[in-house]
């Protein structure tokens, strides 16, 4: 199962409710259904996926090892804490307000605060390297839960370029 499949899976919260039931013991329908308030054959549907799937056995418990696959399938990303390069001792003050440790506390509102963070998140960006929009998202959402709004503002302040769903870096720092 891909990480995709996994997501599509538990995009459905009768099947996370069903998935967190199997964590704990085995998954019993009726109960389930009774608590959530739905018809027992919604529940029983919600089995059938997640069984079908490999992540519930034939015991109706979590398959731990479905589970774990899926995790060591993601793409792994070790984002530096601060890149060596050119940082003014203003830059680095202000990346240590904005950063805790790897993850970014929040996106600066101030235009010029921003654009320091930027230009230290276009640096997990190889010059030059075709990246599918799919891959930066995954390298923006171990720094910070909006990745959307991350990408945009690193297209919008040059430093990435976009088209046909390919990014690649086109400034910032070398």
């Amino acid at each position: 199962m891909t990480p995709q499949d996994y997501l599509r899976l538990m995009l459905d919260p009768v099947r996370i409710a069903v998935l967190g039931r199997g964590t704990v013991g085995p998954v019993d329908t009726a109960e389930i259904a009774r608590e959530l308030g739905l018809p027992t054959k919604k529940v029983q549907e919600a089995v059938g996926s997640l069984r079908g799937a490999g992540l519930l056995d034939d015991d109706l418990r979590l398959n731990r090892q479905a589970l774990r696959a899926v995790a060591e399938s993601l793409p792994q990303f070790e984002p530096a804490e601060v890149p060596e390069g050119p940082w003014t001792p203003e830059e680095v003050q202000t990346l240590g307000r904005f950063f805790e440790g790897s993850r970014l506390r929040e996106i600066p509102s101030q235009a010029a605060k921003r654009r320091v963070v930027l230009e230290r998140l276009v640096q997990e960006f190889e010059p030059g390297v075709r990246y599918p929009e799919r891959e930066v998202n995954l390298a923006l959402q171990l720094f910070h839960d909006d990745y959307a709004a991350l990408r945009r503002y690193l297209v919008d302040d040059g430093l990435m370029t976009r088209a046909d769903g390919v990014y690649w870096r086109s400034g910032g720092r070398v």
